[in-house]
């Protein structure tokens, strides 16, 4: 590393760097074509990303009380110590399965396992599809040898592709940033794009850094990273059954340990946070058929979850979005939203509604502002509604979308269709 780098990363200022999830030391990937949605037709469908040497791991997963096979086996290996290898699928939810999900997200394990000469609870498996549907086995354990045996790390975008489903693009980045005096990465993919909901949705992200840090702190930086990003984020409302966040750590940077309540401990949470929210802010830009992405800001609220209540009912509104989708400035309904949000204290008299800082309502009425003005900022791809509560000090944000009929559209027969095939 020069000069110039070495002091751009002192200022801890995140510098994009290539490879994507395997450019931390340490960390290879492979996917491959197993036809598991439709053999016809086949794509990269089925990854594996492997850390060289062992290492710390963090996970959140669906707060949905259905939760699919993989969930359920990759929740349980990661409770019992280091898991070093994650293994992913799309094209079939493995959800809603059965005993029959969880034998098969086992022996997806196991299979990755013999390969790469780990034990079955070293892996954690993921799923993403369709629901209800069985995993086709017979498609996908014949390629654990070639995963293993092309593992490389140059090209992290080779899991981005394998994991999507309805996403239009592959979502991965990798930063270097400094913790302490040394030089660490991290790498990172998601996939997503409906059924996206704050408790997370039908998404994936797997995070992968060279960093040396404690199980403890990992666990809580995961935790903190997750509240402030995927959780903060709703395309459609709905929250899926396998949604998962993994992060591993196998410390190969080489710096010193971190540990909570260091001055590193804050550094290393806010490089992991700005990596999943920029992830997370991918997830709303390409959700289905969307053509807005709005950031919704609850100020001056009396508590937190007032703060939050307001800012996620609107985010989830229905009448809200599709307003927004025709680019109709309507507050009216951002106002209804908020009056059933649940929050204990609001005032209706009391409430401004701004689109772009251009205010819309003011005490609860209309300010008087042209329509048309309001409307060139609805027009935009990009825009923020703020919603100052003017009860105290609390506020909240959540990034969410419109809806469109084209998303209706898009998700009006898939199950009826693979069941027909």
């Amino acid at each position: 590393m020069n000069t110039d780098d070495a002091s751009r990363l002192a200022k801890d200022q995140p510098q994009p760097v290539s490879g994507g999830v395997v450019a931390p030391k340490g960390f290879r990937c492979h996917a491959v074509e197993a036809g598991i949605k439709d053999p016809a037709k086949p794509r990269l469908d089925l990854a594996l990303i492997f850390s060289e040497t062992p290492a710390a791991c963090a996970a959140t997963f669906t707060s949905n009380k259905v939760k699919a096979a993989p969930v359920r086996v990759s929740a349980e290996h990661i409770r019992r110590g280091k898991v070093q290898a994650i293994v992913a699928n799309s094209g079939n939810a493995n959800a809603c399965t059965g005993p029959r999900g969880i034998q098969d997200a086992k022996v997806m394990c196991a299979a990755a396992a013999r390969a790469l000469d780990l034990r079955p609870s070293q892996v954690a498996v993921c799923s993403t599809g369709i629901i209800g549907l069985p995993l086709p086995m017979e498609r996908i354990t014949p390629h654990f040898s070639a995963l293993a045996a092309g593992l490389q790390s140059r090209d992290g975008d080779r899991v981005a592709r394998a994991i999507m489903t309805s996403d239009t693009h592959p979502k991965s980045l990798a930063i270097e940033v400094m913790i302490g005096k040394t030089p660490v990465r991290f790498g990172a993919t998601a996939k997503g794009a409906g059924m996206i909901c704050p408790s997370m949705g039908t998404m994936f992200c797997f995070v992968t850094t060279d960093a040396a840090v404690s199980p403890d702190e990992l666990k809580k930086a995961t935790l903190c990273a997750v509240e402030n990003s995927f959780n903060r984020i709703s395309i459609d409302g709905d929250t899926s059954t396998n949604d998962t966040v993994i992060v591993l750590a196998n410390g190969q940077a080489g710096n010193r340990r971190i540990e909570s309540g260091t001055p590193t401990a804050r550094q290393f949470r806010a490089a992991l946070e700005h990596v999943m929210l920029t992830l997370a802010k991918m997830l709303v830009n390409d959700g289905e058929r969307v053509t807005k992405f709005v950031t919704i800001r609850v100020i001056r609220a009396a508590t937190h979850l007032d703060a939050r209540r307001v800012a996620e009912t609107v985010a989830n509104s229905m009448l809200v979005k599709c307003s927004w989708n025709g680019g109709d400035p309507n507050w009216g309904r951002v106002m209804h939203a908020v009056g059933y949000s649940r929050a204990a204290r609001l005032k209706e008299e009391m409430i401004d509604i701004y689109f772009d800082g251009l205010i819309a309502a003011r005490g609860g009425l209309y300010s008087g502002t042209p329509i048309s003005e309001l409307k060139k900022v609805t027009a935009k791809r990009d825009f923020t509604v703020t919603i100052d509560l003017n009860l105290g000090a609390a506020d909240y944000h959540v990034y969410t979308s419109d809806l469109s009929q084209e998303y209706v559209e898009f998700n009006s027969q898939e199950y009826a269709i693979r069941v027909a095939k």
